[in-house]
């Protein structure tokens, strides 16, 4: 018998098959049913800072409409639970949840700007969240901000997260930093608990029929994995944070590669989206399955095996690799 146990930012989790931020996470119901197909955590769909700012603008305008006016208008302030719907029908959320499974959950927060993160991650916690998933989503289009400073807005948002809360925080970020290494070992060093790699950037298409900008969110395909699993090879033993692969994690094979690499969790949303929250029932025993094939007997014999500190040729990470390929790839249209 294999022994699928990982540890994920200090949580103990049964498999290393955690359900990302997704739709699927709306309904207690659908939390229930991940758990008994074998999840062995959650995280919720996100709450986006957008929902939050929003929050503090409408509570701004009602206190302040009528406050020219006679004092009884003050019998007709709208009540907290008015003003706080949407932020506070995620709490709501997370307490239902925490009450109705067993498994980790992990809250999610999406944004670009300290704002007011460190104050809702405190109610958060307060919730009974698990963790929490700070999901930085930023596309810098201020020609007069540099990298320097998109870098250390990041580290400030951690930071003050950190500071607010004692549950463990993830940091859930881009690909695109100009030395990823580099940033991931400040986050690292901020207090970050574990790091995602990666979120993915929804790029906007152009209806040509209606002539207008419209939102295009395709699901991910296998492929994608290749990214994930490149970083967390090169930044496994590296970092303390525990590191996490999401983005092309569809089969038990995504799975097997992404934990050889050095990932304590590998996350599935596309994959669920297509298939059903079934489908994590057979990802757990395609993995059991090989594991017992190739001798192996629990997730931390594998994980970090196949990592760039412990491959025979380190530098297939990097650039000496791609030199390889492309003169392989000559040597392939040279045959045909």
């Amino acid at each position: 018998m294999v022994d699928l146990t990982t540890y994920y930012m200090g949580l103990k989790l049964r498999t290393p098959l955690v359900v990302s931020a997704s739709p699927l996470s709306q309904e207690i119901n659908s939390i229930r049913r991940m758990e008994e197909v074998g999840a062995s955590a959650v995280v919720l769909y996100s709450l986006f800072e957008e929902q939050l700012r929003q929050e503090s603008l409408e509570l701004d305008h009602h206190l302040s409409a009528g406050t020219d006016s006679f004092a009884e208008s003050l019998s007709f302030f709208p009540q907290a639970s008015e003003y706080r719907l949407g932020p506070e029908g995620y709490l709501e959320h997370i307490r239902k949840a925490r009450q109705a499974v067993g498994i980790p959950i992990i809250a999610s927060l999406n944004g670009a700007s300290a704002g007011g993160w460190a104050e809702y991650a405190k109610e958060i916690q307060q919730a009974g969240a698990d963790a929490l998933e700070c999901n930085i989503y930023s596309i810098p289009t201020d020609a007069d901000v540099t990298g320097a400073e998109v870098e250390q807005s990041y580290i400030d948002i951690v930071k003050s997260v950190k500071k607010a809360v004692s549950i463990p925080v993830a940091v859930k970020i881009s690909p695109f930093f100009s030395n990823l290494a580099n940033m991931a070992k400040r986050l690292d060093q901020a207090g970050a608990n574990g790091l995602v790699l990666f979120n993915r950037f929804y790029q906007p298409d152009i209806d040509l029929e209606e002539l207008e900008i419209r939102p295009n969110v395709p699901l991910s395909t296998p492929q994608a994995l290749r990214l994930p699993l490149t970083w967390i090879g090169i930044l496994y033993g590296r970092v303390q944070a525990s590191l996490a692969g999401t983005s092309g994690v569809h089969g038990a094979p995504d799975v097997i590669k992404l934990l050889m690499a050095g990932a304590n969790v590998t996350m599935m949303c596309s994959a669920l989206l297509r298939n059903g929250i079934k489908h994590l029932q057979s990802v757990e025993k395609g993995v059991v399955q090989w594991m017992q094939s190739h001798d192996y007997e629990s997730v931390q014999q594998m994980q970090g095996s196949m990592s760039q500190l412990r491959c025979p040729d380190p530098e297939a990470f990097e650039r000496a690799q791609y030199m390889r390929a492309v003169k392989s790839l000559q040597h392939v249209m040279a045959r045909s």
